[in-house]
Protein backbone atom coordinates (compact mmCIF):
# COMPACT_ATOMS: atom_id res chain seq x y z
CA UNK A 1 0.00 0.00 0.00
CA UNK A 2 1.27 3.14 -0.63
CA UNK A 3 2.38 5.69 1.48
CA UNK A 4 0.52 9.02 1.36
CA UNK A 5 1.11 11.03 3.86
CA UNK A 6 1.81 14.46 3.96
CA UNK A 7 5.31 15.40 4.75
CA UNK A 8 6.89 18.25 7.09
CA UNK A 9 9.07 20.91 5.43
CA UNK A 10 10.49 23.54 7.22
CA UNK A 11 11.93 26.92 5.40
CA UNK A 12 15.82 28.08 5.68
CA UNK A 13 14.55 30.99 7.64
CA UNK A 14 12.40 29.08 9.95
CA UNK A 15 15.38 26.52 10.80
CA UNK A 16 17.98 29.69 11.23
CA UNK A 17 15.28 31.09 13.60
CA UNK A 18 14.78 27.97 15.34
CA UNK A 19 16.57 27.72 19.04
CA UNK A 20 17.89 24.35 18.58
CA UNK A 21 19.84 22.79 22.08
CA UNK A 22 23.69 20.84 21.75
CA UNK A 23 23.35 17.55 20.95
CA UNK A 24 23.21 14.85 23.64
CA UNK A 25 26.60 12.92 24.05
CA UNK A 26 27.29 9.64 25.70
CA UNK A 27 31.11 10.79 25.26
CA UNK A 28 31.72 14.36 24.18
CA UNK A 29 32.46 15.16 21.71
CA UNK A 30 32.79 11.61 19.62
CA UNK A 31 30.16 9.56 20.62
CA UNK A 32 27.03 10.84 20.32
CA UNK A 33 22.85 9.66 21.40
CA UNK A 34 21.83 7.65 18.55
CA UNK A 35 25.19 7.64 16.12
CA UNK A 36 26.67 4.66 14.52
CA UNK A 37 30.46 4.21 15.27
CA UNK A 38 33.41 2.64 14.35
CA UNK A 39 36.89 2.22 15.09
CA UNK A 40 39.04 -0.23 13.33
CA UNK A 41 42.72 -0.99 12.58
CA UNK A 42 44.84 -4.04 12.44
CA UNK A 43 44.97 -6.81 15.07
CA UNK A 44 47.02 -6.18 18.16
CA UNK A 45 46.82 -2.44 17.62
CA UNK A 46 45.05 -1.52 21.11
CA UNK A 47 41.26 -1.70 19.58
CA UNK A 48 39.55 -3.82 22.38
CA UNK A 49 41.87 -1.53 25.10
CA UNK A 50 40.17 1.75 23.13
CA UNK A 51 36.85 0.34 23.05
CA UNK A 52 36.83 -0.25 26.98
CA UNK A 53 38.38 2.73 27.94
CA UNK A 54 34.91 4.37 26.25
CA UNK A 55 33.03 1.95 27.11
CA UNK A 56 33.45 2.51 30.84
CA UNK A 57 34.09 6.12 30.61
CA UNK A 58 30.56 6.44 29.30
CA UNK A 59 29.56 4.11 32.09
CA UNK A 60 30.97 5.87 35.00
CA UNK A 61 30.57 9.42 33.67
CA UNK A 62 34.21 10.03 33.52
CA UNK A 63 37.07 11.16 31.29
CA UNK A 64 38.85 8.81 28.91
CA UNK A 65 41.74 10.54 26.66
CA UNK A 66 40.07 14.14 27.02
CA UNK A 67 36.54 12.69 25.73
CA UNK A 68 34.08 13.49 28.53
CA UNK A 69 30.42 11.77 29.55
CA UNK A 70 28.26 14.46 31.03
CA UNK A 71 26.58 11.06 33.37
CA UNK A 72 26.89 7.38 33.97
CA UNK A 73 25.44 5.87 31.14
CA UNK A 74 24.15 2.03 31.03
CA UNK A 75 26.47 0.55 28.26
CA UNK A 76 26.72 -3.16 27.06
CA UNK A 77 30.01 -4.12 25.95
CA UNK A 78 29.58 -7.50 23.52
CA UNK A 79 32.83 -8.82 23.43
CA UNK A 80 33.46 -12.16 20.87
CA UNK A 81 37.63 -12.68 21.26
CA UNK A 82 38.64 -12.72 25.08
CA UNK A 83 38.46 -14.81 27.99
CA UNK A 84 36.81 -14.12 30.84
CA UNK A 85 40.34 -13.78 32.70
CA UNK A 86 41.69 -11.78 30.17
CA UNK A 87 38.65 -9.43 30.41
CA UNK A 88 38.84 -9.62 34.03
CA UNK A 89 42.24 -8.19 33.87
CA UNK A 90 41.94 -5.45 31.27
CA UNK A 91 39.03 -3.95 33.97
CA UNK A 92 41.21 -4.14 36.79
CA UNK A 93 43.46 -1.77 34.73
CA UNK A 94 41.08 0.43 34.44
CA UNK A 95 39.94 0.52 37.94
CA UNK A 96 36.34 -0.03 39.89
CA UNK A 97 33.99 -1.08 37.11
CA UNK A 98 30.54 0.81 37.55
CA UNK A 99 27.68 -1.33 37.55
CA UNK A 100 26.42 0.33 34.67
CA UNK A 101 28.73 -1.68 32.57
CA UNK A 102 27.56 -5.22 31.13
CA UNK A 103 29.78 -7.44 29.13
CA UNK A 104 28.75 -10.01 27.14
CA UNK A 105 31.66 -12.91 26.35
CA UNK A 106 31.37 -15.19 24.49
CA UNK A 107 33.29 -17.46 26.32
CA UNK A 108 29.99 -17.54 28.95
CA UNK A 109 27.39 -17.44 26.53
CA UNK A 110 25.26 -20.19 25.56
CA UNK A 111 23.76 -21.42 22.25
CA UNK A 112 24.66 -20.69 18.78
CA UNK A 113 26.77 -17.75 17.66
CA UNK A 114 25.75 -14.12 18.06
CA UNK A 115 25.62 -13.10 14.35
CA UNK A 116 23.96 -9.60 14.87
CA UNK A 117 22.63 -9.76 11.29
CA UNK A 118 20.16 -12.23 12.00
CA UNK A 119 16.80 -11.80 13.93
CA UNK A 120 16.71 -14.27 16.59
CA UNK A 121 20.19 -12.53 17.16
CA UNK A 122 19.03 -9.46 18.08
CA UNK A 123 15.71 -10.89 19.89
CA UNK A 124 18.56 -12.97 22.11
CA UNK A 125 20.34 -9.87 22.99
CA UNK A 126 17.47 -7.58 23.77
CA UNK A 127 15.86 -10.14 25.98
CA UNK A 128 18.80 -10.21 28.17
CA UNK A 129 20.11 -6.20 28.49
CA UNK A 130 19.34 -3.65 30.41
CA UNK A 131 18.46 -1.03 27.71
CA UNK A 132 21.89 -0.05 27.31
CA UNK A 133 22.17 3.44 25.76
CA UNK A 134 25.88 2.91 24.25
CA UNK A 135 26.03 -0.29 22.76
CA UNK A 136 29.87 -1.30 21.89
CA UNK A 137 30.14 -4.38 19.72
CA UNK A 138 33.34 -5.61 19.51
CA UNK A 139 32.71 -8.96 18.34
CA UNK A 140 34.76 -10.36 14.88
CA UNK A 141 32.30 -13.61 15.11
CA UNK A 142 28.99 -11.21 14.98
CA UNK A 143 31.03 -9.22 12.68
CA UNK A 144 32.35 -11.88 10.25
CA UNK A 145 31.17 -11.50 7.10
CA UNK A 146 29.05 -8.76 7.99
CA UNK A 147 31.16 -5.66 7.35
CA UNK A 148 33.40 -7.52 5.03
CA UNK A 149 32.83 -7.61 1.80
CA UNK A 150 29.23 -8.89 1.50
CA UNK A 151 26.66 -5.86 0.68
CA UNK A 152 23.68 -7.72 1.70
CA UNK A 153 24.76 -9.00 5.13
CA UNK A 154 25.76 -5.33 6.08
CA UNK A 155 22.26 -3.82 4.48
CA UNK A 156 20.44 -6.93 7.03
CA UNK A 157 23.04 -5.58 9.86
CA UNK A 158 22.50 -1.86 9.03
CA UNK A 159 18.51 -1.72 9.04
CA UNK A 160 18.83 -3.34 12.82
CA UNK A 161 21.59 -0.60 13.77
CA UNK A 162 18.63 1.65 12.68
CA UNK A 163 16.08 0.51 14.60
CA UNK A 164 18.65 0.79 17.97
CA UNK A 165 19.44 4.60 16.78
CA UNK A 166 15.82 5.20 15.95
CA UNK A 167 15.34 4.26 20.08
CA UNK A 168 18.42 7.14 20.91
CA UNK A 169 20.74 4.14 21.01
CA UNK A 170 24.70 5.06 20.47
CA UNK A 171 26.62 1.76 18.60
CA UNK A 172 30.26 1.76 18.49
CA UNK A 173 31.46 -1.16 16.40
CA UNK A 174 34.96 -2.60 16.61
CA UNK A 175 36.49 -3.82 13.52
CA UNK A 176 39.59 -5.26 11.63
CA UNK A 177 41.67 -3.81 8.17
CA UNK A 178 41.52 -5.68 5.23
CA UNK A 179 45.26 -6.23 4.03
CA UNK A 180 46.07 -3.19 3.16
CA UNK A 181 45.58 -1.60 6.23
CA UNK A 182 42.13 0.47 5.16
CA UNK A 183 38.80 -0.27 5.98
CA UNK A 184 37.08 -3.54 5.12
CA UNK A 185 34.37 -3.81 2.82
CA UNK A 186 32.73 -1.76 0.18
CA UNK A 187 33.40 2.23 1.27
CA UNK A 188 29.77 2.79 0.38
CA UNK A 189 29.20 1.24 4.01
CA UNK A 190 31.04 4.54 5.36
CA UNK A 191 27.71 6.28 4.30
CA UNK A 192 25.79 5.77 7.18
CA UNK A 193 28.49 6.10 10.01
CA UNK A 194 28.71 8.98 11.97
CA UNK A 195 32.11 8.29 13.05
CA UNK A 196 35.11 6.44 12.10
CA UNK A 197 38.34 6.10 14.04
CA UNK A 198 41.41 4.39 12.96
CA UNK A 199 44.19 3.21 14.81
CA UNK A 200 47.81 2.59 14.13
CA UNK A 201 50.71 2.37 15.65
CA UNK A 202 53.49 5.37 15.89
CA UNK A 203 56.27 4.66 13.29
CA UNK A 204 58.92 4.39 16.20
CA UNK A 205 56.48 1.82 18.24
CA UNK A 206 58.19 -1.40 19.78
CA UNK A 207 56.72 -4.10 21.58
CA UNK A 208 57.73 -2.97 24.98
CA UNK A 209 55.63 0.27 24.41
CA UNK A 210 52.88 -1.80 24.76
CA UNK A 211 49.22 -0.05 24.00
CA UNK A 212 50.93 3.21 22.34
CA UNK A 213 48.55 4.15 19.37
CA UNK A 214 47.63 6.68 17.10
CA UNK A 215 44.03 7.51 16.39
CA UNK A 216 42.55 9.35 13.35
CA UNK A 217 39.39 10.49 12.64
CA UNK A 218 38.44 9.45 9.14
CA UNK A 219 34.92 10.75 8.82
CA UNK A 220 33.21 12.56 11.92
CA UNK A 221 30.06 14.77 11.21
CA UNK A 222 30.13 16.84 14.34
CA UNK A 223 33.41 16.90 15.34
CA UNK A 224 35.47 20.28 14.14
CA UNK A 225 38.29 22.45 14.29
CA UNK A 226 40.87 21.19 16.95
CA UNK A 227 38.88 18.08 17.44
CA UNK A 228 39.63 16.61 14.33
CA UNK A 229 43.25 16.44 15.55
CA UNK A 230 45.01 12.92 15.07
CA UNK A 231 45.07 11.88 19.16
CA UNK A 232 48.31 10.20 20.38
CA UNK A 233 47.71 7.99 23.01
CA UNK A 234 49.55 5.65 25.36
CA UNK A 235 48.87 3.33 28.39
CA UNK A 236 51.41 3.20 31.41
CA UNK A 237 52.06 1.59 34.97
CA UNK A 238 49.93 3.36 37.37
CA UNK A 239 48.96 3.18 41.59
CA UNK A 240 47.65 0.15 42.68
CA UNK A 241 47.58 -1.82 39.78
CA UNK A 242 45.46 1.42 37.68
CA UNK A 243 47.05 1.91 34.35
CA UNK A 244 47.31 5.76 33.17
CA UNK A 245 46.75 7.17 29.89
CA UNK A 246 48.81 9.91 28.64
CA UNK A 247 47.31 11.55 25.34
CA UNK A 248 48.59 14.39 23.21
CA UNK A 249 47.46 15.57 19.82
CA UNK A 250 49.26 14.07 16.76
CA UNK A 251 51.94 16.95 15.62
CA UNK A 252 54.19 15.07 13.52
CA UNK A 253 54.92 15.89 9.62
CA UNK A 254 52.58 14.36 7.12
CA UNK A 255 55.52 12.72 6.27
CA UNK A 256 56.00 11.11 9.79
CA UNK A 257 52.01 9.60 9.48
CA UNK A 258 52.89 8.65 5.71
CA UNK A 259 55.59 6.39 6.78
CA UNK A 260 54.03 5.20 9.85
CA UNK A 261 51.60 3.51 7.31
CA UNK A 262 53.70 2.25 4.86
CA UNK A 263 55.83 0.64 7.50
CA UNK A 264 52.53 -1.47 8.03
CA UNK A 265 52.12 -2.46 4.53
CA UNK A 266 49.40 -0.13 3.61
CA UNK A 267 49.50 0.49 -0.06
CA UNK A 268 50.27 4.32 -1.48
CA UNK A 269 47.11 4.84 -2.47
CA UNK A 270 45.29 3.59 1.17
CA UNK A 271 47.45 5.43 2.78
CA UNK A 272 46.87 8.53 0.76
CA UNK A 273 42.81 8.01 1.06
CA UNK A 274 43.31 7.47 4.96
CA UNK A 275 45.64 10.39 4.98
CA UNK A 276 43.32 13.00 3.41
CA UNK A 277 45.63 13.54 0.58
CA UNK A 278 46.09 13.03 -3.30
CA UNK A 279 47.50 9.55 -4.41
CA UNK A 280 50.35 11.66 -6.19
CA UNK A 281 51.19 13.20 -3.18
CA UNK A 282 51.17 9.59 -1.05
CA UNK A 283 53.36 8.41 -3.88
CA UNK A 284 55.83 11.36 -3.61
CA UNK A 285 56.15 10.93 0.12
CA UNK A 286 56.66 7.38 -0.43
CA UNK A 287 59.38 8.28 -2.88
CA UNK A 288 60.80 10.45 -0.22
CA UNK A 289 60.48 7.77 2.51
CA UNK A 290 62.98 5.65 -0.08
CA UNK A 291 65.51 8.10 -0.33
CA UNK A 292 65.53 9.03 3.07
CA UNK A 293 66.05 5.44 3.89
CA UNK A 294 62.96 5.62 6.78
CA UNK A 295 61.82 2.48 4.32
CA UNK A 296 64.49 0.50 4.04
CA UNK A 297 64.08 -2.61 1.41
CA UNK A 298 60.48 -1.98 0.13
CA UNK A 299 59.75 -1.13 -3.02
CA UNK A 300 57.69 0.97 -4.60
CA UNK A 301 54.32 0.13 -5.05
CA UNK A 302 52.83 1.17 -8.60
CA UNK A 303 49.43 1.66 -9.06
CA UNK A 304 47.73 -0.78 -10.99
CA UNK A 305 46.15 -0.53 -14.33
Amino acid sequence: MMNTSKLTLVSGAQLQAAVLGPPAHILNPIVAAGSLNLLYGRPGVGKSFLALGIARAAATGGSFLGWRSPRPHRVLLVDGDMSAAEMQRRLALFGAAPPSLQILLAARRRGPALDLAQVEAWERLKASWDDPELLVIDNRSSLSGVTGRDPERWSELRGFLKIAQRQGRAILMVDYTNRDGALRGDSRREDGLDLVMALRRPSDWRPPDGPRVEIHFEKARDLHGAALEPILAQMSDGDGGVASWRHGRLTAPMLDRAVALLREGVSAEAAAHALGISAATAYRLQRRARASGLLPGMRLRRRRR
